[in-house]
């Protein structure tokens, strides 16, 4: 062997701190940069043709691009972050209202409907009696 080959012990500990501290804010940086584009197209008040122009901006000149928008929307970022995030819960929760009604309700619309069915004529007193057990119990 020539001597050459680094063995851990001789890297020195600032110079692993000074790495892992490059690698934070490579990461930082990703996911500022991602945070802006995301947030490019998540406004709705900007016309298809400014979206494609900050973009194109951010690709071509990120570091500079992400500074730029930062500094001229930066402030409404968290504003439309915001908004979304509400947007979501009130969907959730839309959704939640929709699946679960009151379970009470539909078995009573259930036994109108074959009421309406016997009354019809379309049901037998037996075939009435056997869904009405099904549906209550």
């Amino acid at each position: 062997m020539d001597g050459s080959a680094y063995l851990a012990y001789d890297y020195p500990v600032l110079g692993a701190f000074w790495t892992v501290m490059w690698i934070f804010l490579w990461v930082m940086w990703l996911v500022l940069l991602f945070r802006v584009i995301v947030d490019v197209f998540r406004d709705h008040e900007m016309s298809g043709w400014i979206k494609a122009l900050w973009l194109l901006f951010l690709i071509l000149i990120p570091f500079l691009g992400v500074l730029v928008y930062v500094i001229a929307r930066g402030r409404n970022m968290g504003k439309r972050e915001v908004e979304h995030a509400q947007e979501r819960q009130e969907a959730f929760n839309a959704y939640i209202r929709e699946t679960v009604k009151d379970p009470g309700r539909a078995g009573a619309d259930n036994l109108v409907k074959l009421s309406e069915l016997k009354a019809k004529g379309d049901l037998s007193e037996e075939e009435f009696q056997r869904a009405k057990q099904k549906l209550l119990g």
